[in-house]
This record gives structure tokens, sequence and C-alpha cells, in this order.
């Protein structure tokens, strides 16, 4: 018998565990694969050649998570990239950026106006991605919570109050408006509108143009690495050693981490979840905790009947579809860019292969109607330029995080005989960049959309576990009435990134499911086991 019982050990999963347990709750996480991580693991994919298989470079990930699990300790080590960003364009041009300056010079290099632009869009980002930054380890306000919603109403009520008119209207256009809105209205440069762009469709299945892409946009922007804010950095080993360190925390609490141990069904009592049921074998606790997508929780694990059809219905029609396409590569030689030849710093940021924000919109069009881009949107990381244990000597690992690939294709057609095809375009467009880098490539692993879902439950290839659309965040993430991590079924909370404030390797969710299951539980399991 346990006090708490966990489904998924993700990054979200463990953290919430760590918190818990290090209050004094019994807690088990039981995990449907062999190993803990989630979609943030690293395989050795070619005999010698070891990559991050999913999720594949750390920002967004919380300094008071790394802080308090102590994941420095427990053998984390994060690098930062020499340059944030390299983008191929046309006609030989490219655009760098990083810090001390870099950014805004490489942009005004192209366009001299833009330099000044870009000042004036960073002050309004210093005006929303402060205010975001309160909100990531909070529960957002609750509707309908009456009188137990007020703190959170007041605490938000006192961030706008503190805001100019102007302020309000910088908040409300990067909350409401696409990216493309926004950066059409600072910048000249097709380069320096498609480095921002790229933020606001990673992981989104849309236009640049799309209302919402802003908000998707500054999400990319809350983090830092090795602690400076803002930066990407790499983890040494990748990123399964982020969630290696969070379960060597997790044990050193107390946690008990079950393998192999898919969960098939949560036992409902008396109108309130009791338990798991797993390969044959029933776990009992009075709080369930899930990690796992709200879609994948409501249609497949909670028994029908349990919650009421008016749930069952919203999560029966939660959007998810991030139309991502994952692949890692090993390659004999690095690839040698045409717009900026030789090895160089560039090739350890993210070489982000869309020159355009109309090249971006022509992804996404060609995806809706004929299921992936022929042009399609890759960023790649070469891992092995900062991190030599990823590959033999003289030889590099990259990763090709590709954009807009739907889940489900036209005309019948299945990705199981389109993988290797969508895998083709994607090298034959790094290739027109990089000539050579065909011939370059030893072996691939390929994750469609639909080996993201079946391998890490990623339901529709959904990295993020649900659109993040502006109908499907903050107080309505995943629901209207249930954005504070308790689910409309007594004793089930949800602490992964369908919860607010959503998807990347962050911690957030699970940090902030521990503080509203510690709120809950204390009164009736605390008292007498911890101070």
């Amino acid at each position: 018998m346990h006090d708490i019982l966990i489904i998924g050990a993700g990054h979200n999963g463990l953290t919430c565990a760590h918190y818990l347990a290090k209050k004094g709750l019994k807690v088990a996480i039981l995990e449907a694969s062999d190993r803990v991580g989630g979609a943030a693991v690293t395989d050795e994919f070619h005999p010698g050649f070891k990559n991050s298989a999913a999720s594949y470079t750390v920002s967004l990930l919380q300094p008071k998570v790394i802080k308090d699990m102590e994941l420095e300790r427990h053998g984390l080590k994060v690098v930062l990239r020499k340059l944030d960003n390299f983008l191929p364009g046309p006609n030989g041009s490219y655009l760098l950026t990083g810090r001390d300056g870099l950014t805004r010079s490489d942009i005004a290099r192209h366009v001299p106006a833009d330099g000044a632009a870009y000042d004036r869009y960073h002050e309004e980002l210093d005006t929303v991605v402060p205010l975001i930054r309160k909100w990531l380890l909070k529960a957002p306000p609750e509707a309908g919570a009456g009188l137990r919603g007020l703190p959170q109403l007041a605490s938000l009520g006192r961030d706008l109050i503190g805001l100019s008119t102007d302020e309000v209207r910088i908040v409300h256009e990067f909350a409401t408006k696409s990216a493309g809105d926004i950066l059409d209205r600072f910048f000249e440069g097709e380069l320096a509108k498609a480095l921002f762009a790229f933020d606001g469709i990673v992981g989104n299945f849309a236009s640049p143009y799309t209302p919402g892409t802003a908000y998707v946009l500054l999400h990319h922007l809350f983090g830092e690495a090795a602690g400076v804010p803002g930066a990407w950095g790499h983890a040494i080993g990748g990123m399964g050693a982020i969630t290696q360190a969070m379960a060597k925390a997790c044990h050193e609490a107390g946690v008990d981490i079950v393998l192999n141990a898919p969960v098939s069904e949560i036992i409902v009592e008396k109108g309130r979840a009791a338990g798991l049921a797993s390969g044959g074998k029933t776990w009992r606790a009075p709080t369930i905790v899930a990690g796992v997508n709200p879609k994948l929780l409501f249609d497949r694990l909670v028994p029908k009947g349990a919650v009421s059809r008016q749930v069952e219905e919203h999560f029966a029609h939660w959007g998810c579809e991030s139309a991502t396409f994952r692949m890692n590569v090993a390659l004999d030689k690095l690839p040698n860019f045409t717009s900026l030849p030789g090895r160089g710093d560039h090739l350890t940021a993210g070489i982000i292969m869309a020159p355009s924000m109309d090249y971006m919109h022509r992804a996404h069009a060609d995806a809706a109607l004929n299921g992936y881009s022929s042009q399609p949107v890759i960023e790649m990381l070469i891992p092995s330029t900062l991190d030599p244990s990823l590959a033999p000597k003289g030889k590099h690992v990259a990763s090709l995080f590709c954009q807009h690939f739907r889940y489900k294709l036209p005309d019948g057609r299945s990705w199981d005989d389109e993988r290797e095809k969508a895998a083709d375009t994607i090298i034959a467009t790094v290739e027109s960049h990089a000539p050579g880098f065909a011939k370059s490539v030893i072996a691939r692993q390929i994750h469609s959309p639909l080996d993201l879902e079946r391998r890490f439950g990623l339901i529709g290839g959904d990295i993020f576990h649900g659109k993040m659309g502006l109908d499907q965040l903050f107080s309505a993430r995943p629901m209207i009435g249930a954005a504070d991590y308790r689910m409309p079924l007594p004793g089930l909370y949800l602490c992964g990134s369908g919860a607010h404030p959503g998807g990347g390797v962050t911690g957030a969710p699970g940090h902030n499911a521990a503080q509203a299951i510690l709120s809950d539980v204390k009164p009736r399991f605390l008292k007498g086991r911890v101070a």
C-alpha cells in the first residue's frame, strides 16, 4: 500500500514523485518501458553512436527543479552551445545568433534598421516574458472554483494592475496574435523573422500566421542553460542524463520505481480513484497521479462512466497534433554548409533550415494538403561537437527535428509505408543546404508521428501532450475547471505536459502538481509523519 501511485516515469512524473517523497509520502511510479525517462532518453541507435531519442536540447528545465532535486550532484552536466543558432539563407546568406550582442549585430548586418527593431522587440518581450515566468510554477486561476480560486485570481490581478495601458496591449497581442503579425511589425529582414518565427511553429502544426503562435514563441523563451538566461545547451550523455539524474534523486528520497509495468486501468471505487491495474496486478493508493497525455488518460485508463459525459467528450476531442518527425543520423563527417563552409562554432548551434516565414507557411500548407511537406522545416543539432562521448572519434551524430508531418495521412496512406520516404525527403532538404550530407549518413533512427505515439505514448505524435493553442492553455489546460492539476475524478491528478504550463522538458507541471497534492493530502496523511 502506497500513499501515491504515479503513472509514467517521464521527467514530470519523476519530478512530482521526488517532491512528494521528500515530504514523507510513500510513492511508487509505474513505468511501461524498461527504463525511466519517457521521451527524455538516450539511445545507442547504431553501434558506437548515441543520441537523445526524442526531446533533444536543454533550456526550459526549471532552475528550481534542478536545485531541489540536486541534479548536478546526481550527475547532470549541461554545456552551452558556442553559438545559439545558425540559419542558412538563400544565395550564400546566413544569420548567426548568440551571446554578447551577436544576435543584434548579425541581424543588423542584413538590414541596419533591424538592429534598432531588435531592441524594441526585446523591450516588448521584457514586458511579457517575466509575467509568464511568474506563472510557470503555480496553478493558473481556476474558473468556477469559487472561494478556493480567489488567491490565484488575486495574484493575477496584482500582476496585471502593475502594468501600464501600453504594457497590457503588448501582453494581449502576444497572447492572441500570430507570430507573423508581430514579427512583420518589427522586422524587414526575412532571416530575422524566420529566426523568431521558428519558435512559434516548432512542435506546433501551424503557419507562423496562425493566431496563437506568438504565445508558442514566448513559451520557448523563458528558459536558461548552465545559469545563462535564454541560452540553450546540451546535457552530456544526451537527454537521458537528465532523467537518470532525476531517478537517482527519487531513489535517494525513497521512491519505488517499477519498470515494465504498463498501466491498463485506473481502479475507481465509490466514485474516486483508488488504485491501478498493471499486468494482472493491483496496486492500491488513495491518490493517483498521471504523467500521460490527458487524452490517453481519459480515453483509455479512466473507466467509462467514471466521469461525466461532458468530461469524456472534452478529452475525446482534446487537440493532439504537433506534426513533428524526429530523426537521428550517424555521420562519418561533419556537414559542410554552402552558406558558411568549413568547421566552426556554427556547427554547435541549432541549425534552422527555414529561411523565411513564407517558407514555413508553405510547408504548413503543403502538409495540410498532402500529409507532409516536400520542403520541411528542420532544426539540426550536432551534439557530438560538444559531447564526444556520443560518437566514435572522428564521427558524429545529428538530431533532426522536423515540421510539418501530419499524424493522419490522406488517401489511406500509412506511416509504416511512408516513414522511409519522408526520411529521404528530410535528408534531401539538408543536402540542399550542405551538399554531400546524404553520403555522410552511416545510419539513421526514424520516429514518425506514429512511431512517437507507439514508443512514447505521445498521442497523435504530440510532443506537448496536447496542442498549445489558445483553447488549450492556462486556465483551459487541460480543461476549464481542472487547471489546478486536480482532475474531474476525486483522487486523480495530472502532472504531465498536458497540464499548465504545457510542453517541453521543464519539470514545471510535475512540480506544480506535487504542490496541489501536498495541500490536499497533508491533513489526511502527514499528521505526525513530518514536521
